[in-house]
């Protein structure tokens, strides 16, 4: 199974891409399924104006982003809260490939605030289901980011590591559960 991690900021210093760069790691040491890590500061798309339907329909400067976006079999969606919703270019990249059935979505948040991007959250799940995709029901939600995680990724604050267990331990499972399902017998 193919999973890819999406890190939902553009920004430079994005406390968010720790995040997503530490679940990569996490992943990776857990499960033998191929976990990949889209970084949006290296794909910058156009604002939305053409729905790529496929890798095929896709420009050639996309396409191999196409590609993995297309064969992923589950995402997660690494997000920060701007202005009480989710990355806008995370929105960008997500409307361009909009249609991703039957697909699991992990959603994560993070805020160096005390909420932790709860707000993101609910939002994204109301993405998740106009995408057609299937959402975790347990998200995780990172209050206070930039004191539980280095700017490598690392966790520093070994109490959340109970809360990350749980958000991987529950999205791996639905994950591979719709992924054993669309098996063919």
């Amino acid at each position: 199974m193919k999973i890819e991690i999406l890190s939902g900021s553009p920004r430079t210093s994005s406390l968010t891409h720790r995040v997503a760069v530490s679940l990569q790691q996490m992943l990776q040491q857990r499960t033998e399924h191929e976990i990949g890590l889209i970084d949006l500061k290296q794909h910058i798309l156009p604002p939305m104006e053409a729905v790529f339907a496929s890798p095929d329909e896709t420009p050639a400067k996309y396409r191999p982003l196409a590609d993995r976006i297309f064969g992923a079999s589950a995402f997660i969606l690494v997000t920060p809260e701007y202005n009480g919703s989710y990355s806008p270019a995370l929105k960008n990249l997500l409307d361009h490939f909009p249609k991703q059935q039957h697909k699991v979505f992990g959603i994560v948040t993070a805020s160096p605030g005390a909420l932790g991007g709860m707000r993101a959250a609910l939002q994204l799940q109301q993405l998740v289901f106009a995408l057609f995709g299937i959402g975790s029901p347990h998200m995780l939600i990172i209050p206070f980011v930039d004191k539980k995680f280095d700017k490598n990724g690392a966790l520093c604050d070994a109490s959340f590591q109970k809360s990350i267990d749980l958000f991987l331990e529950e999205f791996l499972w639905l994950a591979e559960k719709i992924a054993d399902e669309k098996v063919p017998a």
